[in-house]
């Protein structure tokens, strides 16, 4: 049995992770979601950290798994716990010193246009799990968005990267390069759009378990 600490991404929340954590509880192993303080003002990267630390709490055989914005926490947590293994789950990738406001231009990404946030980002996700999506955005606070990445390297723990095939927002093309330059890996793939977790819990409980 692992334990996966499931982490979300940017204005959002645990809730993402509902229908994986269920599934993978159902196959007899632990998981753990956990709200970032994304909208506390004096909250650092650090302290993002710290809450997913809390969460796991004395739980071994740790899987981190971190989707989209969460890729900046997951390494950090990665640095104060003794994990097995971190999936990245079409997530940004930070290197030493970066802040999260520069990562964009750093990295290359040209934005989608925004004014359908169901397009971009879930779009296929089912109709009804969609709409109440939308009505758990949180606001992101300044801090954690301004800070430099504090990690001096990649943290030394096995890492994976699972790109989404039709993800409109972290489109194919532009992760594929990235991987390969920040990790210097080949990234694995899934079908679907940018919140798996929403669309296809299943097959991506399936990528996670066959990971361990």
């Amino acid at each position: 049995m692992a334990t996966f600490a499931l982490i979300h991404g940017g204005g959002s929340s645990a809730r993402d992770w509902h229908l994986v954590v269920a599934e993978l509880r159902r196959r007899g192993h632990d998981a753990v979601a956990v709200d970032l303080p994304i909208e506390d003002e004096s909250a650092s990267l650090g302290d993002y950290a710290d809450t997913v630390v809390r969460a796991v709490g004395d739980r071994g055989d740790l899987v981190v798994v971190a989707h989209s914005w969460g890729g900046f926490v997951g390494p950090l947590v990665c640095d104060r716990v003794q994990a097995d293994l971190l999936v990245l789950v079409t997530a940004v990738i930070p290197v030493p010193g970066e802040p999260p406001t520069d990562w964009w231009a750093n990295a290359g990404f040209h934005s989608p246009a925004m004014d359908d946030p169901i397009a971009v980002f879930l779009q296929d996700v089912p109709a009804e799990i969609a709409a109440e999506a939308l009505t758990r955005g949180r606001e992101h606070a300044e801090k954690a968005l301004l800070e430099p990445w504090p990690l001096a390297a990649w943290p030394d723990v096995p890492t994976r990267f699972l790109l989404c095939r039709d993800d409109r927002f972290f489109t194919p093309e532009f992760m594929r390069e990235l991987v390969r330059e920040r990790l210097g890996i080949t990234p694995d793939e899934i079908d679907g759009g940018h919140t798996p977790m929403l669309a296809r819990p299943i097959e991506l409980a399936d990528r996670l378990e066959s990971y361990l």
